[in-house]
């Protein structure tokens, strides 16, 4: 049985002035981090069940890597987590991924002797205890002028990333 809504007997219009609403800022509503926010650079570190050294593959790469390129990298870094990374014009230097990489990011740098060095970069909006968002650097190769990174290395990298992602917190160095 439906009921009969009645009008409000109070008219609108001949109350006096109220007090004006509040509007609603809808960043004030938001359950955990956004891609809209700058987000944190941190590395990945191996859990000690998968590494007993425990070791952070995207910080040894960046460190292994000639003066020059590191330095371009890690501006890189800085100026995406600060754009934040979907604002970001990458400029070749920071490209989202296609195929079977989809999902992730890769810093691109040139450096000496014809060699072509990269990181690969996840986005992490889920990682428990964290109030940012994370770019979180997996893992790096380098690679000769005008040659391709193998299947089998696009494959390691794909299973390091399954690893981070198999734990919240995360394991981070």
């Amino acid at each position: 049985m439906m009921g009969i809504v009645s009008p409000d007997p109070r008219d609108r219009r001949k109350r006096g002035k109220s007090m004006p609403r509040k509007s609603i800022d809808l960043r004030d509503l938001r359950t955990g981090p956004s891609a809209d926010d700058v987000h944190d650079i941190v590395y990945f570190r191996r859990h000690p069940d998968d590494d007993p050294n425990q070791a952070a593959p995207g910080r040894d790469a960046l460190n292994s890597y000639p003066a020059s390129v590191r330095a371009k990298m890690r501006a890189v870094l800085i100026a995406v987590a600060a754009a934040p990374p979907k604002n970001f014009a990458g400029g070749g230097y920071w490209e989202a991924m296609k195929g079977v990489m989809s999902g992730w990011f890769e810093i691109r740098a040139d450096g000496p002797h014809r060699h072509h060095y990269r990181l690969f970069c996840l986005l992490d909006y889920a990682a428990e205890g964290r109030e940012k968002p994370l770019l979180v650097v997996i893992d790096g190769r380098h690679k000769p002028f005008r040659t391709t990174i193998s299947d089998s290395d696009y494959a390691a990298v794909r299973r390091l990333g399954d690893e981070y992602l198999r734990r919240n917190p995360r394991s981070l160095s």
